[in-house]
């Protein structure tokens, strides 16, 4: 090694050859084409170059420091790329770019679907606020259901003038509505009085005016049904066959327990085939108690539901009996036999005695008011199907020959279909 350093301190102190080395930039030049004397040259500068950089090499030592100081700036170079690699904040931004949106996702698909819920709310307040909507509803009703009744009186007044023709016309049409003669003579001399008051000309006005003539005959009729005098009210119903009388106290059933009332029934009518089973599916429709005994007898059966509604403390007993025809005597004391037997299980019932009447009988319908009010001393009326006959004008004749209230009428099959009495309502659906 110390022989290698001889040689090359004795090169470089002849000086006379020295112009030979000139061609040796030449070979520098050469010296990036072959890579392997590149590392004796980078070995050679630290070692040789530091003693001999002092005579004047110093500008070919400052070319090797160049190198050197060019290394340093790579590595500054290389510094960059962390910097550039500092991007990593950037998935910092990606992430919460993810969260927002699956956080607006969830946020306005509840408020659709909440919304709606909102709406059935006002609904309710809506419907139970205004009193007159669902009684103009029934009144659209029972103008529709008298129309047969009310078309063949209301063409007697298409005339021009008020004479004997228009009084004979209306008498006439009054009788087929079977308003029975002695109504239809006391309409006809209250309608006249008040013609003459009032001096009327038109037939128009006179129509209005028997409007006010059959309210007041019927006015008589008009009472509310009361229950809460006593604890239970025993309310006994009868009717013949065919008349909706099950039917009937399904609807009450509705009424009462609409009114909050606790209802028990008693299906005392063991006669007819299926009666039990009919009671017992508008029991379970309305979630009211039923007592029922197959092949029970009506007495024991109506007698069993009084005692338990006064044990269960209930507000009304409803006691639905056998279809009887008035004609049939023995059946009628059968039903006198039931009423007895009630007012064994309570002193005082049955308080409420209500016979069923198709509308579509006509004076039959005032024959059976009389015998059953003869039989049992009936309390009240439940006059049904008056929407499919054109003898409506029944009401007038019980209002002129028998009196009884009449706590309701029907003019459908729908539970809302079965509403109070009121003559007013009656007379202007009939007639105008």
């Amino acid at each position: 090694m110390f022989s290698f350093l001889k040689k090359k301190l004795g090169f470089g102190a002849d000086t006379p050859p020295a112009p030979e080395p000139s061609p040796a930039p030449s070979p520098a030049p050469a010296l990036p084409h072959s890579t392997p004397p590149g590392p004796p040259v980078t070995a050679r500068a630290p070692v040789t170059f530091e003693p001999a950089a002092k005579p004047a090499p110093a500008a070919a030592s400052e070319p090797a420091p160049a190198p050197v100081i060019s290394a340093p700036p790579s590595a500054p170079v290389v510094a960059p790329a962390p910097s550039i690699a500092a991007p990593v904040p950037a998935p910092v931004a990606k992430v919460p770019a993810p969260a927002p949106t699956p956080t607006p996702t969830p946020v306005p698909v509840p408020v659709p679907v909440l919304a709606p819920k909102p709406a059935p709310a006002p609904s309710p307040a809506v419907e139970t606020a205004p009193e007159p909507a669902p009684r103009k509803s029934w009144m659209d009703k029972l103008r529709q259901g008298l129309r047969k009744t009310g078309s063949s009186i209301a063409q007697v007044f298409t005339g021009t003038q008020i004479d004997d023709a228009l009084y004979e016309e209306l008498e006439a049409a009054l009788l087929m509505a079977d308003a029975g003669v002695r109504a239809t003579e006391f309409l006809l001399e209250d309608l006249k009085r008040r013609v003459k008051e009032s001096k009327a000309t038109d037939p128009a006005a006179v129509r209005h005016l028997l409007v006010d003539a059959l309210s007041e005959l019927l006015k008589p009729l008009q009472r509310s049904l009361v229950i809460g005098e006593h604890t239970p009210t025993v309310i006994m119903v009868v009717g013949v066959n065919g008349a909706g009388k099950t039917t009937s106290i399904g609807k009450l059933t509705r009424h009462l327990a609409d009114a909050e009332a606790n209802v028990l029934l008693a299906a005392a009518d063991t006669f007819r085939a299926a009666a039990r089973e009919q009671l017992s599916v508008w029991a379970d429709r309305n979630r009211v108690q039923i007592i029922s005994q197959e092949g029970g007898d009506p007495s024991a059966v109506t007698f069993d539901a009084v005692t338990a509604g006064k044990a269960r403390g209930c507000d009304v007993v409803l006691a639905d009996t056998a279809g009887r025809l008035p004609t049939q005597l023995h059946l009628m004391e059968e039903l006198k036999k039931i009423k007895r037997v009630i007012g064994k299980a309570q002193d005082g019932a049955p308080h409420e005695v209500l016979l069923v009447v198709d509308g579509n009988t006509g004076q039959n319908a005032l024959a059976q008011v009389k015998s059953f009010d003869d039989a049992l001393g009936l309390t009240g009326l439940i006059v049904t199907k008056l929407d499919g006959t054109a003898k409506g004008g029944v009401l007038a004749a019980i209002a002129r020959e028998r009196p009884i209230p009449v706590y309701f009428i029907g003019v459908g099959e729908k539970l809302e279909d079965l509403q109070t009495f009121d003559p007013r309502e009656f007379a202007q659906a009939l007639l105008e």
